[in-house]
Protein backbone atom coordinates (compact mmCIF):
# COMPACT_ATOMS: atom_id res chain seq x y z
CA UNK A 1 0.00 0.00 0.00
CA UNK A 2 1.10 3.28 -0.80
CA UNK A 3 1.81 5.97 1.31
CA UNK A 4 -0.73 8.21 -0.50
CA UNK A 5 -3.29 5.82 0.21
CA UNK A 6 -2.15 5.06 3.41
CA UNK A 7 -3.23 9.22 4.26
CA UNK A 8 -6.08 9.12 2.56
CA UNK A 9 -7.54 5.93 4.38
CA UNK A 10 -6.34 8.28 7.84
CA UNK A 11 -8.11 11.27 6.79
CA UNK A 12 -11.51 8.80 5.94
CA UNK A 13 -11.08 7.28 9.32
CA UNK A 14 -10.85 10.98 11.29
CA UNK A 15 -13.71 12.16 9.14
CA UNK A 16 -15.75 9.27 9.99
CA UNK A 17 -14.87 9.77 13.77
CA UNK A 18 -15.64 13.18 14.13
CA UNK A 19 -19.22 12.38 12.09
CA UNK A 20 -19.94 9.62 14.34
CA UNK A 21 -18.89 11.79 17.64
CA UNK A 22 -20.85 14.71 16.50
CA UNK A 23 -24.23 12.20 15.77
CA UNK A 24 -23.78 9.14 17.83
CA UNK A 25 -26.96 9.44 20.25
CA UNK A 26 -28.28 12.99 19.81
CA UNK A 27 -31.62 11.71 19.71
CA UNK A 28 -32.82 14.50 17.06
CA UNK A 29 -31.77 17.13 19.33
CA UNK A 30 -29.61 18.99 17.09
CA UNK A 31 -29.67 22.48 18.21
CA UNK A 32 -28.89 21.85 21.23
CA UNK A 33 -26.17 19.02 20.89
CA UNK A 34 -24.48 20.28 17.69
CA UNK A 35 -22.76 23.44 18.72
CA UNK A 36 -21.60 21.99 22.11
CA UNK A 37 -20.08 18.76 20.54
CA UNK A 38 -18.91 21.34 17.58
CA UNK A 39 -16.76 23.35 20.11
CA UNK A 40 -15.74 19.56 21.65
CA UNK A 41 -13.86 18.09 18.44
CA UNK A 42 -12.55 21.50 17.07
CA UNK A 43 -10.52 21.29 20.32
CA UNK A 44 -9.41 17.47 19.68
CA UNK A 45 -8.83 18.73 16.39
CA UNK A 46 -6.99 21.31 17.10
CA UNK A 47 -4.44 20.02 19.67
CA UNK A 48 -4.14 17.02 17.58
CA UNK A 49 -2.90 18.90 15.08
CA UNK A 50 -0.55 20.91 16.84
CA UNK A 51 0.87 18.79 19.27
CA UNK A 52 1.38 16.77 16.29
CA UNK A 53 2.96 19.10 13.60
CA UNK A 54 5.26 20.36 16.23
CA UNK A 55 6.67 17.17 17.75
CA UNK A 56 7.46 16.07 14.24
CA UNK A 57 9.49 19.27 13.56
CA UNK A 58 11.31 18.62 16.88
CA UNK A 59 11.83 15.43 16.69
CA UNK A 60 13.77 16.38 13.00
CA UNK A 61 15.78 19.13 14.19
CA UNK A 62 17.14 17.28 17.04
CA UNK A 63 17.36 14.14 15.16
CA UNK A 64 15.49 12.12 17.79
CA UNK A 65 12.80 10.31 18.26
CA UNK A 66 12.18 10.32 21.73
CA UNK A 67 12.41 13.35 22.32
CA UNK A 68 9.17 16.13 22.56
CA UNK A 69 9.17 20.04 22.71
CA UNK A 70 7.91 19.48 26.41
CA UNK A 71 11.95 18.76 26.91
CA UNK A 72 12.34 22.17 26.80
CA UNK A 73 10.10 22.98 29.91
CA UNK A 74 7.13 24.53 28.28
CA UNK A 75 4.82 22.15 29.87
CA UNK A 76 6.36 23.21 33.49
CA UNK A 77 6.23 26.65 32.48
CA UNK A 78 2.45 26.94 31.86
CA UNK A 79 1.73 25.47 35.44
CA UNK A 80 4.00 27.53 36.85
CA UNK A 81 1.85 30.61 35.16
CA UNK A 82 -1.08 29.18 36.56
CA UNK A 83 0.08 28.12 40.26
CA UNK A 84 1.55 31.91 40.43
CA UNK A 85 -1.92 33.09 39.43
CA UNK A 86 -3.86 31.55 42.36
CA UNK A 87 -0.85 31.53 44.78
CA UNK A 88 -0.55 35.29 44.41
CA UNK A 89 -4.48 36.64 43.58
CA UNK A 90 -6.16 33.71 45.50
CA UNK A 91 -8.46 31.23 44.62
CA UNK A 92 -11.25 33.55 42.86
CA UNK A 93 -8.68 34.82 40.52
CA UNK A 94 -9.06 31.93 38.16
CA UNK A 95 -12.63 32.63 37.54
CA UNK A 96 -12.59 36.19 37.81
CA UNK A 97 -9.60 36.45 35.05
CA UNK A 98 -11.10 35.94 31.56
CA UNK A 99 -10.42 32.97 29.65
CA UNK A 100 -9.00 34.85 26.80
CA UNK A 101 -6.83 37.05 28.93
CA UNK A 102 -5.72 33.21 30.41
CA UNK A 103 -4.85 32.05 27.16
CA UNK A 104 -3.13 35.27 26.10
CA UNK A 105 -0.99 35.49 29.07
CA UNK A 106 0.16 31.76 29.01
CA UNK A 107 0.68 31.61 25.54
CA UNK A 108 2.72 34.69 25.67
CA UNK A 109 4.62 33.88 28.26
CA UNK A 110 5.62 30.45 26.80
CA UNK A 111 6.65 31.53 23.50
CA UNK A 112 8.57 34.36 25.12
CA UNK A 113 10.41 31.72 27.60
CA UNK A 114 11.15 30.21 24.33
CA UNK A 115 12.91 32.70 22.02
CA UNK A 116 14.82 34.22 25.18
CA UNK A 117 16.06 30.65 25.45
CA UNK A 118 17.30 30.02 22.01
CA UNK A 119 17.97 33.73 21.84
CA UNK A 120 20.46 33.19 24.60
CA UNK A 121 21.64 29.72 23.28
CA UNK A 122 22.27 30.96 19.56
CA UNK A 123 24.20 33.84 20.19
CA UNK A 124 27.08 31.84 18.90
CA UNK A 125 27.28 30.28 15.71
CA UNK A 126 27.65 26.34 15.85
CA UNK A 127 25.82 25.90 19.00
CA UNK A 128 24.93 22.31 20.04
CA UNK A 129 21.02 21.65 19.78
CA UNK A 130 21.18 19.13 22.99
CA UNK A 131 22.93 22.42 25.17
CA UNK A 132 19.66 23.90 24.35
CA UNK A 133 17.59 20.67 25.65
CA UNK A 134 19.86 20.60 28.26
CA UNK A 135 18.96 23.95 30.05
CA UNK A 136 15.38 23.37 28.99
CA UNK A 137 15.08 20.42 31.27
CA UNK A 138 17.46 22.32 34.21
CA UNK A 139 15.04 25.11 33.93
CA UNK A 140 11.74 22.72 33.72
CA UNK A 141 13.07 21.04 37.01
CA UNK A 142 13.15 24.64 38.08
CA UNK A 143 9.55 25.19 37.11
CA UNK A 144 7.74 22.11 38.75
CA UNK A 145 9.87 22.72 41.72
CA UNK A 146 8.39 26.12 42.45
CA UNK A 147 4.81 25.43 41.65
CA UNK A 148 5.40 22.59 44.12
CA UNK A 149 6.30 24.93 47.04
CA UNK A 150 3.63 27.25 46.03
CA UNK A 151 0.91 24.79 46.02
CA UNK A 152 2.04 23.51 48.85
CA UNK A 153 1.53 26.62 50.65
CA UNK A 154 -2.01 27.55 49.16
CA UNK A 155 -5.21 26.47 50.92
CA UNK A 156 -6.74 23.45 50.14
CA UNK A 157 -9.84 24.87 48.49
CA UNK A 158 -7.35 26.63 46.18
CA UNK A 159 -5.57 23.69 45.09
CA UNK A 160 -8.62 22.06 44.19
CA UNK A 161 -9.56 24.89 41.44
CA UNK A 162 -6.24 25.03 40.98
CA UNK A 163 -5.95 21.26 39.71
CA UNK A 164 -8.92 21.89 36.95
CA UNK A 165 -5.85 23.93 35.20
CA UNK A 166 -3.29 21.36 35.48
CA UNK A 167 -4.90 18.29 33.74
CA UNK A 168 -5.82 18.59 29.82
CA UNK A 169 -9.82 18.80 29.78
CA UNK A 170 -11.83 18.61 26.60
CA UNK A 171 -14.65 19.36 28.39
CA UNK A 172 -15.25 22.95 28.93
CA UNK A 173 -13.56 25.12 26.30
CA UNK A 174 -14.10 28.46 25.81
CA UNK A 175 -15.43 29.44 22.26
CA UNK A 176 -13.66 32.63 22.08
CA UNK A 177 -10.52 30.48 22.89
CA UNK A 178 -10.89 28.26 19.80
CA UNK A 179 -11.66 30.99 17.47
CA UNK A 180 -7.82 32.89 18.02
CA UNK A 181 -6.23 29.20 18.41
CA UNK A 182 -7.71 29.03 15.15
CA UNK A 183 -6.43 31.87 13.29
CA UNK A 184 -3.33 31.36 14.96
CA UNK A 185 -2.62 28.27 13.86
CA UNK A 186 -3.56 29.41 10.07
CA UNK A 187 -0.96 31.75 10.25
CA UNK A 188 1.89 29.83 11.68
CA UNK A 189 0.54 26.82 9.21
CA UNK A 190 1.11 29.60 6.30
CA UNK A 191 4.70 30.90 7.42
CA UNK A 192 6.42 27.15 7.63
CA UNK A 193 5.50 26.47 4.14
CA UNK A 194 8.22 28.40 3.44
CA UNK A 195 10.24 26.12 5.95
CA UNK A 196 8.88 22.74 4.83
CA UNK A 197 11.36 22.58 1.92
CA UNK A 198 14.60 22.45 4.26
CA UNK A 199 13.10 19.53 6.96
CA UNK A 200 13.87 16.36 4.58
CA UNK A 201 17.77 17.85 4.31
CA UNK A 202 18.23 18.74 8.24
CA UNK A 203 16.75 15.36 8.90
CA UNK A 204 20.26 14.22 7.33
CA UNK A 205 22.24 15.95 10.21
CA UNK A 206 23.76 19.53 10.89
CA UNK A 207 26.88 18.47 8.72
CA UNK A 208 25.17 17.35 5.61
CA UNK A 209 22.73 20.27 6.01
CA UNK A 210 25.55 22.48 6.00
CA UNK A 211 27.68 20.93 3.11
CA UNK A 212 24.51 21.21 1.14
CA UNK A 213 23.91 24.44 1.39
CA UNK A 214 21.05 24.81 4.17
CA UNK A 215 21.66 27.78 6.55
CA UNK A 216 21.15 25.64 9.17
CA UNK A 217 21.55 28.13 12.24
CA UNK A 218 18.82 30.48 11.22
CA UNK A 219 16.26 27.65 9.51
CA UNK A 220 16.59 25.80 13.23
CA UNK A 221 16.02 29.21 15.17
CA UNK A 222 12.41 29.69 12.90
CA UNK A 223 11.95 26.40 13.21
CA UNK A 224 12.00 26.17 17.37
CA UNK A 225 9.80 29.33 16.95
CA UNK A 226 7.35 27.56 15.15
CA UNK A 227 7.50 24.67 17.60
CA UNK A 228 7.03 26.71 20.40
CA UNK A 229 3.77 29.00 19.49
CA UNK A 230 1.87 25.67 18.58
CA UNK A 231 3.03 23.91 21.78
CA UNK A 232 1.61 26.75 23.83
CA UNK A 233 -1.39 26.87 21.85
CA UNK A 234 -2.03 23.34 22.56
CA UNK A 235 -0.91 23.34 26.44
CA UNK A 236 -3.16 27.07 27.15
CA UNK A 237 -5.98 25.34 25.54
CA UNK A 238 -6.66 21.99 26.94
CA UNK A 239 -3.63 21.77 29.19
CA UNK A 240 -0.80 19.30 28.94
CA UNK A 241 -0.63 15.87 27.77
CA UNK A 242 3.11 15.12 28.28
CA UNK A 243 3.28 11.38 26.01
CA UNK A 244 1.15 11.74 23.34
CA UNK A 245 3.37 13.57 21.01
CA UNK A 246 6.19 11.00 21.33
CA UNK A 247 3.52 8.60 20.68
CA UNK A 248 1.79 10.07 17.31
CA UNK A 249 4.95 10.96 15.90
CA UNK A 250 6.70 7.46 16.43
CA UNK A 251 3.68 5.61 15.34
CA UNK A 252 3.25 8.08 12.36
CA UNK A 253 7.07 6.84 11.41
CA UNK A 254 6.23 3.26 11.71
CA UNK A 255 3.03 3.50 9.66
CA UNK A 256 4.55 5.45 6.72
CA UNK A 257 8.45 4.40 6.94
CA UNK A 258 9.43 7.73 4.59
CA UNK A 259 11.73 10.47 5.22
CA UNK A 260 9.57 12.67 3.67
CA UNK A 261 8.14 15.34 5.85
CA UNK A 262 5.31 16.66 3.95
CA UNK A 263 3.66 13.42 4.27
CA UNK A 264 5.16 12.71 7.68
CA UNK A 265 3.33 15.74 9.36
CA UNK A 266 0.23 15.19 7.29
CA UNK A 267 0.38 11.69 8.63
CA UNK A 268 1.24 12.87 12.41
CA UNK A 269 -1.48 15.32 12.47
CA UNK A 270 -4.07 12.62 11.02
CA UNK A 271 -3.34 10.42 13.85
CA UNK A 272 -2.92 12.70 16.30
CA UNK A 273 -7.12 13.77 15.26
CA UNK A 274 -8.18 10.01 15.22
CA UNK A 275 -6.25 9.09 18.59
CA UNK A 276 -7.73 12.14 20.59
CA UNK A 277 -11.49 11.73 19.05
CA UNK A 278 -11.58 8.18 19.18
CA UNK A 279 -9.98 8.53 22.58
CA UNK A 280 -12.57 11.07 23.38
CA UNK A 281 -15.50 9.14 22.11
CA UNK A 282 -14.02 5.96 23.82
CA UNK A 283 -13.94 7.97 27.54
CA UNK A 284 -17.90 9.29 27.03
CA UNK A 285 -19.35 6.18 25.46
CA UNK A 286 -17.39 3.28 27.09
CA UNK A 287 -15.67 4.67 29.80
CA UNK A 288 -18.53 6.59 30.78
CA UNK A 289 -16.62 9.52 32.16
CA UNK A 290 -14.95 7.35 34.48
CA UNK A 291 -11.94 8.51 33.16
CA UNK A 292 -10.31 11.39 31.40
CA UNK A 293 -8.49 11.09 27.97
CA UNK A 294 -5.14 12.59 29.46
CA UNK A 295 -5.25 9.80 31.51
CA UNK A 296 -5.46 7.04 28.83
CA UNK A 297 -2.73 8.98 26.75
CA UNK A 298 -0.40 9.85 29.48
CA UNK A 299 -0.73 6.02 30.32
CA UNK A 300 -0.03 4.52 27.30
CA UNK A 301 2.56 7.08 25.77
CA UNK A 302 4.50 6.30 28.72
CA UNK A 303 4.72 2.81 28.72
CA UNK A 304 5.46 3.62 25.11
CA UNK A 305 8.26 5.92 26.20
CA UNK A 306 9.69 3.11 28.54
CA UNK A 307 9.46 0.32 25.49
CA UNK A 308 11.42 2.86 23.25
CA UNK A 309 14.19 3.58 25.95
CA UNK A 310 14.44 -0.19 26.56
CA UNK A 311 14.89 -0.95 22.79
CA UNK A 312 17.41 1.87 22.49
CA UNK A 313 19.13 0.17 25.24
CA UNK A 314 19.44 -2.93 23.98
CA UNK A 315 20.70 -1.32 20.37
CA UNK A 316 23.67 -0.36 22.67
Amino acid sequence: MSNKVKLILLAVIAVALVVLFMVIQSGGNWDYILPRRGKKVLALLLTGFCIAFSTMIFQTITNNRILTPSMIGLDWLYMLIQTAIVFIFGATSLTTISNQWNFALSVGMMVLFALLLHKLMFRKEGTNIYYLLLVGLVLGTLFQSSSSFMQMLINPNAFMVLQSKLFASFSSVNSDLLTISVVAVLIITLYFKKLLTYLDVISLGKEHAINLGVPYDSIVKRLLIVVAILASIATALVGPITFFGLLVANVTHQFLRTYRHSQLILGAVLIGMIALVGGQLMVERVFTFTTTLSVIVNFIGGSYFLYLLLKENKSW
